[in-house]
């Protein structure tokens, strides 16, 4: 008996010592994508180090093994796998194939995460903190006093909650303008604005955008999607302009504006002209929602380009996911027209039939910036006053996915460019 019990005991210590890794598989096997993105943060905030594996089983998760991981595993419903030392190490060799286009990432450091938007309730939802919070992922909310008082280097990462940086209130003023809602957000800007000593709100947000681009400079990562992409990078394109109608800020908008603007202060977009009419709910020209809306939905799609793991980490970080190709959704700013973004600007994610860029990436500084185009990726046609989409009926949705890569890049230790 006591050789038996010593054999047994001897068994379960090498079965242990082997299975010393867990892999949480991201391609069509997966149960949760969304939830696996907030074990990976959860992993960080312990510091276990995580091992990122680009496009291996649409981009999975690998660390050593732990028994209070594999618990929180369960209880969020996240798949996974025990696999050995000896699977471990095969897998990392056939990534480092040269043939192969896989890399391998090591995430260190949790970012510490803020999302710009105002403290009340809105009558509508973001996508961004929708996913953070069923993914389980900490942020703070902090708006323009928390910027101009310049808390903004306390954060890694910020992304911009469904915004106009421009003044004119969101473009609302058509359809909303009588609106309990509307009339609030006018008052409560207005009133922000003149307690940080500026005149208007389209100071006062072109004060916060010229804040968060200095942010960005620093080495700050910034995320924004729909309208607080193309009214952020108007707002630093008018910056010596006025382009607010007088029921916005009071007087009007300087003659002949579109000749004025200056596309060298922008992240993303050139040669765009503004659509100042304040019963037009629309910013310019950028937008593409004029071609997306009158594709049917079946066929607004987009594709996500594959780039080298080895070469371009980054944007192949970006673009992690189970499928290349994710449905389309709207939003006041759906897509980019490309014949106005800059030249210089990294396209992730393109609808080419319709010539308009989704999905779009840049350095600025020591930073970096990612536009998104849409409201939500798992609503096509989302307005204001709808419910917020649940996502326990979406826990593999491609189109989220984006935006937890984009969580999880400045956790990335930086690897030093090929030459």
């Amino acid at each position: 008996m006591k050789k038996i019990g010593l054999g047994f005991i001897l068994f379960i210590f090498s079965f242990s010592s082997f299975a010393s890794y867990l892999l949480i598989p991201m391609d069509e096997s997966q149960k949760n994508h969304l939830k696996a993105y907030g074990i990976a943060y959860w992993c960080l905030q312990r510091n276990v180090e995580v091992q990122w594996l680009l496009n291996y089983r649409g981009g999975s998760f690998m660390f050593k093994s732990a028994k209070s991981i594999q618990d929180e595993m369960l209880i969020r419903g996240v798949s996974y796998e025990v696999i050995p030392d000896a699977k471990s190490s095969a897998i990392l060799n056939e990534i480092s194939n040269p043939e192969s286009n896989t890399d391998v990432i090591k995430l260190q450091k949790p970012p510490n995460m803020a999302v710009y938007s105002p403290k009340g309730k809105q009558p509508w939802d973001d996508a961004v903190t929708l996913v953070l919070a069923y993914a389980e992922i900490p942020y703070e909310v902090i708006y323009d006093k928390e910027i101009v008082r310049g808390d903004l280097p306390l954060y890694d990462w910020l992304h911009l909650h469904h915004e106009d940086f421009t003044g004119q209130y969101g473009k609302f003023y058509a359809n909303y303008r009588n609106a309990p809602w509307y009339k609030k957000q006018v008052q409560d800007n207005e009133a922000t604005a003149s307690s940080l000593g500026y005149s208007k709100v389209s100071e006062l947000k072109l004060g916060v955008a010229t804040a968060i681009k200095e942010f960005t400079a620093g080495g700050g990562f910034l995320f924004s999607m729909c309208s607080g992409t193309d009214s952020y990078d108007i707002s630093l394109a008018a910056a010596e302009i006025d382009i607010c109608e007088k029921m916005f800020d009071g007087d009007g908008s300087t003659p002949d504006y579109n000749s004025k603007l200056n596309y060298e202060n922008t992240f993303a977009f050139k040669d765009f002209s503004l659509k100042t009419d304040p019963y037009q709910y629309e910013f310019s020209n950028i937008d593409a929602t004029p071609a997306h809306i009158k594709t049917p939905e079946n066929r607004d799609k987009f594709t996500l380009f594959e780039f080298s793991a080895k070469w371009d980490p980054v944007p192949t970080m970006l673009t992690q996911n189970h499928t290349k190709i994710v449905d389309g959704f709207m939003g006041q700013t759906t897509a980019y027209d490309k014949r106005f973004v800059k030249s210089d600007v990294l396209i992730l994610g393109e609808n080419k039939s319709l010539n308009s860029a989704r999905y779009i990436h840049g350095s600025f500084g020591k930073g970096t910036w990612t536009f998104y185009g849409g409201h939500d990726p798992e609503d096509y046609q989302h307005f204001v006053g709808d419910p917020p989409t649940d996502l326990n009926l979406h826990p593999n949705s491609p189109g989220y996915r984006l935006i937890l890569n984009n969580v999880l890049f400045p956790a990335a230790k930086k690897k030093k460019q090929k030459t």
